[in-house]
């Protein structure tokens, strides 16, 4: 990530330290209005009654959240929703996807349409004052531009008088009108309204480049590309993105919850328990270990849940790492570094919080 600040960095490992298997066609939300939980509490208990957690999805990010082709969602954001329904119904296969477009998503959750909203959505400050609480990022990621090798540029300041695809209602709107105002005033923006036609309007030429967050366009170059060695990919403006599900204001309970089913990933990561040897870590004397999985009681029932709730989220999914390298990771198609996701201890930004 080069281009990054040090400044950044640290004030992001600041932020860090306070701070389902059902095919697609099941994505849609019961008829007659919204399937979430109530806006002034009470989702954990509407969420038992229905028998499964609604989490957004989007239309389609290989590696983040899309259908195989068995119409079974997979992906990073995908899974960390699984966690929640594995904590709070006890099977990471209770859950229902609703794709989301980026002009959807945020009214999907504050409607209640959703649950849970883990799709590779960046935490700003207008979104989380509109509405909803960003929970703890699942993946740090920057804006980034794609564009063909031959056309033998590497940098935004480059890219000056070209034409970029852009999507509405993402992030990377902004960083266009920064690169326009600061970096490369001719930079001209061709508009779409959905991730796909965005995509599909840059690999058909109607675009010189294409801006999104650099993970998304891993998973585009790896994934639609016909020969993904003909692209190159590099930061729009050095920033990170903290991509952070989210969950709408209004459930301190539901909050907790979500945020710390995600953080329960890490700490197994930290406490070196992955989904092969977490029967046998139940039998540990580390009374972290066996404060973590529930074998000394009191964590579950301050979140409200039974005290095996971390216990099946690792048997189920495994840790945060082995999560990271199936589905964006060396085990991937994406084969993304691990680089800023590592934990904290190895010199990332993934800080794993106390259970106690």
């Amino acid at each position: 990530m080069r281009g990054i600040s040090k400044r950044l960095l640290a004030g992001l490992c600041l932020l860090a330290l306070t701070a389902c298997g059902q095919p697609a066609a099941e994505k849609k939300p019961a008829a007659g209005g919204p399937v979430g939980g109530n806006a002034a509490g009470g989702t954990l208990k509407a969420v038992r009654d229905r028998g499964y957690v609604s989490c957004g999805a989007s239309t389609g990010t290989v590696g983040f959240g899309a259908p195989d082709s068995h119409g079974y969602w997979r992906g990073l954001d995908v899974e960390t929703c699984r966690a929640v329904a594995a904590a709070v119904l006890g099977d990471k296969d209770k859950v229902r996807f609703v794709p989301l477009t980026g002009q959807q998503r945020l009214t999907a959750l504050q409607s209640g349409e959703i649950d849970i909203l883990p799709r590779t959505t960046t935490w700003t400050l207008s979104r989380d004052a509109n509405g909803v609480n960003f929970t703890l990022p699942n993946y740090y990621d920057y804006d980034g531009i794609m564009v063909r090798k031959d056309r033998g540029v590497s940098s935004s300041r480059e890219l000056d008088g070209a034409s970029v695809c852009v999507q509405t209602g993402s992030t990377t709107e902004v960083t266009f009108t920064n690169l326009v105002a600061s970096v490369a005033p001719n930079l001209k923006a061709v508009i779409f309204d959905s991730t796909q036609a965005t995509r599909q309007a840059f690999f058909s030429g109607r675009c010189d480049a294409l801006i999104t967050d650099a993970s998304g366009l891993a998973s585009v170059r790896a994934t639609m590309a016909s020969n993904p060695e003909d692209f190159i990919i590099f930061p729009a403006d050095g920033k990170l993105s903290p991509l952070t599900p989210a969950v709408r204001h209004g459930d301190d309970q539901w909050f907790d919850i979500v945020k710390w089913s995600f953080q329960a990933l890490l700490m197994a990561e930290e406490l070196g328990i992955n989904q092969a040897n977490i029967d046998e870590m139940r039998n540990s004397q580390d009374p972290t270990i066996r404060r973590f999985l529930g074998v000394e009681p009191g964590n579950g029932a301050a979140l409200g849940l039974d005290e095996e709730w971390t216990y099946r989220i690792v048997k189920q999914l495994g840790n945060y790492g082995e999560m990271f390298d199936r589905n964006v990771g060396a085990g991937s198609p994406l084969k993304l570094d691990r680089g800023l996701n590592r934990l904290f201890r190895d010199g990332g930004l993934m800080v794993p919080m106390a259970f106690n």
